[in-house]
């Protein structure tokens, strides 16, 4: 399907707004101790700031590791991420994979905790480069 410019700008807004809210949504996890479902929030946080700046780019993708495949060479590659903010993206598809489909594994406190002030400057970060060519 192709989209109109106004429909993508509409799409990359959404999906700004979907990042922030998700963002909101691990704040109330982390009160509640939910951890594993703290650190997929988070990742899914990352995860829309980032397949929006992909849209502003028009880079398509069709899987979660696409995008991180497409951010490494695109932004990682290129300088304007860092090698840290890629291998954090990297980690928190991971660790959400890892919440989600190993048995008998849940995270903890201290991994939930050490992801946050990252994942919301990475955030902030992706959100910089979609608003770049405004």
């Amino acid at each position: 399907m192709t989209m109109n410019p106004e429909d993508i700008e509409a799409v990359i807004f959404y999906r700004k707004q979907k990042s922030y809210a998700t963002l909101k949504e691990v704040d109330d996890l982390v009160k509640d101790a939910h951890w594993t479902l703290a650190v997929q929030r988070l990742y899914y946080a990352a995860y829309y700031m980032a397949s929006g700046l992909l849209l502003k780019n028009n880079i398509l993708t069709q899987t979660h590791n696409g995008v991180v495949a497409q951010l490494g060479f695109h932004f990682v590659k290129t300088g304007k991420l860092t090698k840290e903010e890629g291998r954090l993206y990297s980690r928190l598809l991971q660790n959400r994979i890892t919440g989600d489909y190993n048995d008998f594994f849940d995270f903890e406190e201290e991994d939930v905790r050490s992801l946050i002030m990252p994942t919301k400057e990475l955030v902030r970060k992706l959100e910089n480069l979609i608003d770049l060519d405004k």
